[in-house]
């Protein structure tokens, strides 16, 4: 089972990068990442490796669940760590707010497991639910695209349960 997760404040940042609509069921995630991939090391000596893989759910996206619904998906990385940005790239302000900070080690295809404990374990029972930010995932030096020694960051926007008040 996945370990707890650490709860972060994350100050606001600003990404540049790429974006595509899609699903679940039409998952479009290597396109993005070798398009993205290669317009950055084409144009740019990186002084970073780390990644932001983050996904814009739209309101309701997990309350009326199908992996049919459709999401926005970035690639991105931090604005300052790039000296020129490529063409076909936009901005992207990742907002501040508090985070559930999961760690994950393992292949691409491990990811759901960790997914059903986030959300059909942690949330509901913890005093915390999703918060209508961005989510991502943060892909640092010992990422390994689908390699089971692959190591990264999922963070999960939170924000603390409204307690219902009995008039």
């Amino acid at each position: 089972m996945p370990s707890e997760p650490r709860l972060e404040l994350l100050s606001s940042k600003k990404l540049v990068g790429k974006s595509v609509r899609m699903s679940l069921i039409e998952n479009r995630t290597r396109e993005l990442w070798n398009g993205f991939m290669k317009d950055v090391v084409g144009e740019n000596s990186i002084t970073t490796t780390t990644r932001y893989s983050v996904q814009l759910y739209d309101l309701g996206y997990f309350k009326n669940f199908d992996p049919h619904n459709t999401f926005t998906k970035w690639a991105c990385m931090e604005a300052d760590k790039l000296q020129n940005i490529p063409n076909g790239f936009e901005i992207f302000d990742l907002p501040a707010g508090l985070y559930a900070v999961f760690d994950f080690k393992g292949l691409s295809s491990d990811f759901p497991k960790m997914a059903q404990f986030i959300y059909n374990h942690w949330l509901p029972n913890s005093d915390y639910e999703p918060d209508h930010r961005p989510h991502f995932e943060l892909l640092g030096e010992k990422y390994r695209n689908n390699h089971p020694d692959s190591e990264e960051e999922v963070w999960v926007p939170i924000k603390r349960k409204e307690v219902s008040k009995n008039h």
